[in-house]
């Protein structure tokens, strides 16, 4: 299958550019810039483009039999207005682009990202893919994108929704802003430590993303997070006995809005997000457990 990776040069899109090469797929990866790894391949080409403006880039959407789409800045900063547009444009620009460049009856798939925070604060509440959307910046940010993936449907494409959890993987992402506390023994849990903690491990990330590019009858919704989400002192914990550490430090919930302001609240929420569609489809998860995800991670 020759596939096209929009944000392909990023956390996940490098490992999900070399999980399809191994499986035997054509590669095309567009980003703002190369990288130092870059992949050597012949089956991997490098489109450097800014994919919130039309362009000759949008050709290779068209070109592609599967699309996936990971284009986007990150959230992990402190949201000025400034930053939260740049979230907003680099995700919906992108993504409109992107079906507008498909043509009338294309009949390959496209796989976009979405998130978890589409669901906002929800305590307790087992979160499927049938949960309705809450209100606030970052649910309203992920109703709008997938509402702009879903348009490719009227094109003819097969639609699919990775609401992805926070991806743990090694060197970036959540996991690499985390460690340098807790190996200095300054780590523990975020607040009360009560929140629900959705997660998913690299590796299940990139074989699911796989499953549902391979798989011709999966569309729509899918939460990327892991079968057994857990509190985030339960996490932290977990984390902390993984790398001999103990996890007893809680950061208090006043320091962080007081730190990150409306991020921290997004640190502070609770998603107990379930990946029900992806297990109904028969994917198994090769990391289920934390203990198991970041023991594989951190103890090579």
């Amino acid at each position: 299958m020759n596939v096209l990776i929009t944000g392909g040069t990023g956390f996940v899109g490098n490992r999900l550019c070399h999980h399809l090469l191994i499986e035997g797929h054509s590669v095309t990866a567009i980003g703002r810039g190369r990288r130092r790894d870059e992949i050597d391949h012949q089956q991997y080409r490098f489109l450097s483009a800014d994919t919130t403006r039309p362009g000759t880039w949008m050709e290779a959407a068209a070109e592609a039999d599967g699309i996936i789409n990971l284009a986007g800045r990150s959230i992990f900063t402190r949201w000025t207005q400034r930053a939260k547009k740049a979230m907003v444009d680099s995700r919906l620009e992108t993504t409109r682009n992107l079906v507008d460049a498909l043509p009338d009856g294309w009949p390959g798939v496209l796989l976009s990202t979405s998130a978890v925070g589409y669901y906002g604060d929800r305590g307790d509440e087992r979160l499927t893919e049938s949960a309705a959307p809450a209100e606030g910046f970052l649910a309203d940010l992920g109703r709008d994108w997938e509402a702009e993936a879903m348009r490719a449907g009227d094109k003819g494409a097969r639609v699919a929704i990775m609401r992805f959890g926070v991806v743990l993987g090694r060197c970036g992402g959540a996991l690499d802003k985390m460690l340098p506390a807790f190996k200095m023994v300054l780590g523990g849990p975020l607040g009360g430590g009560n929140q629900v903690f959705p997660w998913i491990h690299m590796r299940d990330l990139v074989r699911a993303a796989r499953y549902l590019l391979e798989t011709p009858d999966l569309s729509g919704p899918f939460n990327f997070t892991a079968p057994e989400p857990l509190r985030n002192r339960e996490f932290a914990r977990t984390l902390g006995r993984v790398l001999g550490r103990p996890a007893v430090m809680p950061a208090p919930a006043f320091a962080i809005r007081a730190l990150l302001g409306e991020f921290g609240g997004v640190l502070l929420s609770s998603q107990r997000a379930v990946p029900e569609r992806l297990v109904d489809a028969g994917f198994s998860f090769e990391f289920p457990d934390a203990e198991t995800a970041l023991t594989h991670l951190l103890g090579e």
